[in-house]
């Protein structure tokens, strides 16, 4: 049996009165999204922009290397102002509130990519089995393996189903296969994190990258997929339960299952509007609440 006790850990203490650094970062992103600041414009000077802000020159310069890891600027240092650089990662990618939703194979992989571009990468994701999370971070750890990326630190978690529990799907319609189908899912989820968890750790000795990757178990069966990159992006998506006909071993059997790989991805964005801002923040809020209340410690074993 894996070990499963839940523990209570406080993250946050009082906000400053003034504005934070994430903030003036936020606000600066938008202007950049909304084009007000256009590619290969030269920022203000960090002076003009911390007596805007009624802000120290520290905290525009943490703003401005925010945006220099998530590759909207280039060129900050404490001399010479910055410069907007054009939009990264593939050509198209949407963002913001007219952001189409795609799939999951097709939306999740250039974001995580994206992410990855920054000097401390951070996901946090809730998933049933985290197929989609493996298969998008393969691009990224390759491009690291290839010198293209060179993060300095990656922290990873991931919100599982327990073991322990009577999964809502996949279910069998005939309640007494219930036994085998679990013990499927549960294979699936443990080698599904065992590469995940491989794929990174390697990254310590071949680069000497400070990695972190942790998994908690959930005490019930996730109706939704989210994903949190970096703090500044949301990916949200619906797990749609239909029935049909798989096969579990030679048996052909009904059941109740969701194809998480084609759910449809919705993305939401820090600074691309009031919208995106809470929707980003109160889902980090929400994650954080099952992450350090209600789940327990995983251990990907049969």
């Amino acid at each position: 049996m894996e070990t499963e006790n839940a523990s209570v850990k406080g993250r946050r203490g009082a906000q400053p009165s003034q504005r934070s650094h994430r903030e003036v970062a936020d606000e600066l992103r938008a202007r950049i999204r909304a084009g007000v600041l256009q590619p290969g414009q030269r920022m203000p000077t960090q002076a003009r922009l911390a007596d805007e802000f009624g802000v120290e020159r520290g905290a525009v310069r943490r703003a401005l290397r925010i945006l220099e890891s998530e590759r909207l600027l280039t060129n900050v240092s404490k001399g010479s102002p910055a410069t907007v650089a054009g939009r990264p990662g593939p050509p198209g990618l949407p963002v913001g509130p007219g952001a189409a939703p795609q799939p999951s194979m097709a939306g999740l992989p250039p974001r995580v990519t994206e992410a990855f571009a920054a000097e401390h990468v951070q996901v946090d994701a809730l998933c049933l089995t985290a197929v989609s999370l493996t298969a998008a971070i393969g691009e990224p750890v390759r491009q690291i393996h290839a010198g293209q990326l060179k993060p300095a630190k990656i922290d990873v978690r991931v919100l599982l189903p327990s073991r322990d529990i009577d999964l809502a799907f996949p279910s069998p319609v005939d309640a007494s296969a219930t036994g085998r189908l679990q013990q499927r899912w549960l294979a699936h989820r443990n080698a599904q994190g065992q590469v995940l968890r491989h794929n990174l750790l390697t990254l310590r000795s071949t680069h000497g990258i400070d990695v972190h990757v942790t998994f908690r178990a959930l005490p019930f069966t996730p109706p939704v997929k989210l994903y949190l990159l970096n703090g500044t992006q949301a990916l949200f998506a619906y797990y749609t339960v239909q029935r049909g006909e798989q096969t579990v071993g030679q048996e052909s059997m009904d059941m109740y299952d969701a194809e998480g790989t084609r759910s449809v991805l919705f993305a939401f964005e820090r600074g691309a509007g009031p919208r995106d801002t809470t929707f980003v923040d109160q889902s980090r809020r929400w994650f954080d609440a099952l992450w350090d209340t209600i789940s327990s410690e995983l251990v990907l074993t049969s």
